[in-house]
C-alpha cells in the first residue's frame, strides 16, 4: 500500500496511542519518483577529506545495563543517590573515552520498547530505576549530550527498532501489562496485535505498516527535541533463530500480495522503514547523520556474484536487510558494518570484508566506518586465537592500519564501551591511547602482500 495513502490513518493511530503528535510528518518525500541520492550530503573535496577528523567511536550499550547505568544503581536507598551514581558513572566514562582519543559515543537510547528520555511515545526504561515507566529524576539523553559536547565529543542516538523486550518470561509479561495505566503505556499493551515472539524475545512485526510508522515517530521525537549528532539503527531488523522463528505468516497473507516470496517481502519491509526514517530525519534536521550498523556480510559470493568472498551469516538472507542497496541509493549518511573477525578467520576475513565495503561505498557519498570487535580482544578462542596473542594488540593494530590505509574507510567504532575497562584488554587500551590520543601510530601500516 502506498505510504502517502497511509499517512492520515497513521496520524490518527498515533494520536490515539498518545504518540508525539508535534511531528507533522511521519514519512517525508512522498513523490512518485524520488531522486537518485535521497539523503547523503555532497561528497567532501580532497582537501576537506584530508582535514576531516576520522571517526573514533564506541558503542555504549544500555540494554541489560551492559555498559551503563551501573547495575547496583537501581538498588540504592534514595532517588537522589541513584541519580548521582548514574551521572557520575557516565561522566567518568566520558572522561576515560576522551583520554583515549575517542570522539563519538553511540548511546543506546532505545534498548527495547522503552526510552532513556522523557518520551511521549515510550515509557521510561526500567534500566534506569528497575521499573518500566518510573521517572528517573533526570533526562539521561540530555545529560550525555551536554557532557559529551562539553568535551568536544559527538553523540549518536542508537536505536534498536523492533525489540520490545529481551525475554518472554511471565514476570516480563506482567511488568509490561502493568504499564497499561501509564501515559504513555508500553506498545505491548497498546498494540498487542503488533507483537510477535522471535529469538525468544517480544518484537514488533516489521511487516505491519503502522508499526514501521510508529518507529519512525519515535526517531522523529528525538531528532526534533535533542541536538543529537546522528541516529543509528543496529542490525536487529528481522531477528529470529532456528528454534524461534518470527511467525509473520498472517501478516504476509495480508500485506504480501505481489511478492513472489516471503523473503522478498521482508526485505521490502525493511527497505520501507529505512526510507521512512531517512526522509523524516532529513526533513526535520538535515545536519543529523543517519546510519546503520549491520552484520559485516551483505551476501556471500556463493549466493551472489556481487557478494564478498566469505561464508558467514548474511544480512540480506538472515535479517532481510539489503544494506548494500541502501548505500547505493543514498539512503544513509554512513554505514558501519560489524566486521568482528580477525585476518585469519578464513570464513569471514577482516581484510576481505573491509575492502569489499570500501568498494561498495567508493562510487557513493556514504561514509564507511568499520565496527571492530573490542569484546573479543584478549579473549582466548580456539577458532580465533589471534585475539589473545600479545593481548590482542597485534590483531587490533592490523585492523586499524588497514582502516587508515583505505581512503574509503572514514573511521572505526569499537564494540563496546565496558570492554575498555576489563583487565584482559589493558594492553589493547594502552595501545589505543598511544595511537589515538597521543598520535603515535607505532609501526608501519598494513601492507597487502
Amino acid at each position: 500500500m502506498d505510504i502517502c495513502f497511509r499517512s492520515n490513518r497513521t496520524s490518527a493511530m498515533l494520536k490515539k496511542s498518545g504518540a508525539f503528535v508535534a511531528i507533522t510528518l511521519l514519512i517525508a518525500g512522498c513523490t512518485s519518483k524520488p531522486p537518485k541520492s535521497l539523503v547523503t550530503p555532497p561528497a567532501l573535496t580532497p582537501a576537506e577529506q584530508q582535514h576531516a577528523e576520522p571517526m573514533r567511536g564506541v558503542w555504549l550499550a544500555t540494554v541489560s545495563r551492559l555498559d551503563w547505568p551501573p547495575v547496583n544503581s537501581v538498588n540504592v536507598s534514595s532517588a537522589s543517590a541513584r541519580v548521582s551514581m548514574q551521572k557520575n558513572a557516565l561522566t567518568n566514562k566520558l572522561d576515560h573515552l576522551q583520554s583515549l582519543g575517542i570522539n563519538t559515543v553511540f548511546f543506546q537510547v532505545k534498548p527495547d520498547g522503552t526510552a532513556l528520555w522523557p518520551s511521549k511515545i515510550l515509557p521510561w526504561s526500567d534500566m534506569l530505576t528497575g521499573k518500566i515507566g518510573e521517572e528517573p529524576g533526570y533526562d539521561p539523553l540530555q545529560f550525555i549530550l551536554d557532557e559529551a559536547h562539553k568535551r568536544g565529543m559527538k553523540v549518536h542516538a542508537w536505536f534498536n527498532p523492533y525489540r520490545v523486550s529481551t525475554n518472554t518470561k511471565p514476570s516480563t509479561v506482567a511488568e509490561l501489562n502493568r504499564t497499561v495505566s501509564l501515559q504513555p503505556a508500553s506498545v505491548f499493551t497498546l498494540h498487542r496485535d503488533w507483537i510477535r515472539i522471535s529469538g525468544d524475545r517480544f518484537v514488533l512485526d516489521p511487516g505491519i505498516p503502522e508499526a514501521r510508522d510508529w518507529i519512525t515517530s519515535i526517531v522523529a521525537e528525538v531528532v526534533t527535541r535533542y541536538p543529537v549528532d546522528g541516529v543509528q539503527f543496529d542490525d536487529y531488523f528481522y531477528a529470529e533463530s532456528p528454534g524461534s522463528a518470527l511467525n509473520d505468516s498472517a501478516t504476509f497473507r495480508r500485506y504480501g500480495q505481489g511478492f513472489s516470496s516471503k523473503a522478498d517481502w521482508r526485505r521490502h519491509n525493511t527497505q520501507q522503514l529505512i526510507e521512512q526514517v531517512s526522509h523524516t530525519i532529513k526533513k526535520i534536521n538535515p545536519h543529523v547523520a543517519f546510519g546503520v550498523s549491520p552484520v559485516g556480510v551483505w551476501r556471500n559470493r556463493s549466493h551472489d556474484p556481487a557478494g564478498s568472498d566469505t561464508r558467514g551469516a548474511a544480512a540480506y538472507d538472515e535479517s532481510y536487510a539489503d544494506t548494500r542497496q541502501w548505500v547505493q541509493q543514498g539512503l544513509l549518511d554512513y554505514i558501519a558494518p560489524q566486521i568482528y573477525w580477525p585476518f585469519s578467520r578464513d570464513a569471514a576475513r577482516y581484510d576481505v570484508l573491509a575492502k569489499w565495503w570500501a568498494d561498495v561505498v567508493k562510487p557513493t557519498k556514504t561514509r564507511l566506518y568499520i565496527g571492530v570487535a573490542l569484546y573479543k580482544v584478549g579473549e582466548p578462542s580456539r577458532l580465533e586465537p589471534d585475539w589473545a596473542i600479545n593481548g590482542g594488540v597485534a590483531e587490533l593494530k592490523k585492523q586499524l592500519d588497514l582502516n587508515e590505509s583505505l581512503p574509503q574507510i572514514n573511521g572505526t567504532i569499537l564494540f563496546r564501551e565496558n570492554n575498555l575497562n576489563e583487565p584482559r584488554t589493558r594492553q589493547a587500551v594502552d595501545y589505543l591511547k598511544n595511537r589515538w590520543a597521543n598520535g603515535n601510530n607505532v609501526g608501519q601500516k598494513y601492507v597487502n602482500n
